[in-house]
């Protein structure tokens, strides 16, 4: 880790623990606790079924993309790398390592690295606008205004959608933009630049793989919502889904932010905002926000597991493929 990086990661280390003390500092901790120590174990299991039914969905969404660029993958093996994938997107400082997982459990069967991690960009893409419209509706619609008003949502998510047809659209934009890029590489450039654009357009050429990407992306965030109601439930704390959908997309795009360790303390400060705009105590908003967090460190846990396995498989293959051959036939008497 190079000077720069660390004093990055000091940097957001440093704010996202400062947040989360200062918050506790304005809560009662003892009540805090004392309702964690009630939680309803049967809504926690609500809250993890929707949270793999998320996964699930996310695997089938990623898969029907790589079908439409030709590549098949089962829904299983790709709920395997989402797990691992969330493992490294919880337990590292950034998002970055787990979209690498996802490029590289996928190349093989794409045959190219930039075909695999083109998917995995506008998987995330389709995403982002769908977070995007479940914020801005709700934004609209909420009781009370949160840290980024409805219109400058809705003008956000508008720049974002334009900027994604025409990179869809218009391949050759794209090619066009990366064209300084050849200076760099050469020979090695062009094949990605031609492998990009020739991905784009085969989405391009399939609208309707892209509407049910689309479609999936807003079924995953309906799943977070109430992924977030029964996290809610468990702890006794009384909020409606129509608020949760106005502040589980809001904390996640807050958490895009590259200011903080995975949105800690980013995170519960717009849970905090918000509950405390619908007259919920911060304690509240903690426990929710802290308990969705944990949950979904207990599933990103199954995925540092399957990594794990995965390591050893791989250790045990290198040792079968380095052992020596028999000299002689072994005595079956």
């Amino acid at each position: 880790m190079n000077l720069r990086s660390l004093a990055a990661f000091l940097f957001k280390a440093v704010l996202s623990v400062g947040l989360v003390s200062l918050l506790l500092a304005r809560s009662d901790v003892g009540r805090l606790w004392a309702l964690a120590r009630g939680a309803n174990l049967l809504w926690i299991a609500g809250a993890a079924a929707a949270y793999a039914a998320m996964v699930g969905v996310s695997a089938w969404r990623w898969g029907m993309l790589l079908h439409a660029q030709g590549v098949h993958a089962t829904t299983g093996r790709l709920a395997e790398s989402f797990l691992v994938a969330a493992f490294f997107n919880n337990f590292l400082p950034s998002n970055i390592g787990g979209d690498v997982v996802r490029v590289t459990d996928t190349a093989g069967a794409a045959g190219s690295k930039t075909l695999a991690a083109t998917v995995v960009l506008v998987d995330r893409g389709l995403g982002v606008i769908a977070l995007g419209l479940i914020a801005a509706a709700g934004a609209t619609l909420a009781r009370s205004a949160g840290p980024i008003g409805a219109p400058i949502v809705w003008i956000g998510l508008a720049l974002f959608l334009a900027l994604g047809l025409i990179v869809v659209l218009r391949p050759s934009a794209v090619a066009r933009l990366c064209g300084p890029l050849r200076h760099l590489g050469g020979e090695w450039v062009d094949v990605r630049i031609e492998r990009l654009t020739g991905a784009l357009e085969r989405f391009r050429d399939r609208p309707d793989a892209l509407a049910l990407g689309f479609g999936g992306a807003l079924v995953v965030q309906a799943l977070l919502v109430l992924f977030y109601a029964a996290v809610a439930r468990s702890l006794s704390v009384s909020i409606g889904l129509d608020d949760l959908a106005v502040v589980v997309p809001a904390s996640f795009l807050v958490q895009m932010i590259p200011v903080s360790l995975n949105g800690l303390g980013i995170r519960e400060a717009t849970f905090g905002f918000y509950f405390r705009r619908l007259g919920l105590p911060l304690e509240s908003a903690l426990l929710v926000s802290l308990g969705g967090a944990g949950l979904v460190l207990a599933f990103s846990l199954v995925g540092g597991g399957l990594y794990a396995a995965r390591r050893r498989a791989r250790k045990n293959l290198q040792v079968l493929d380095s052992e020596p051959p028999a000299l002689y036939p072994r005595d079956s008497g």
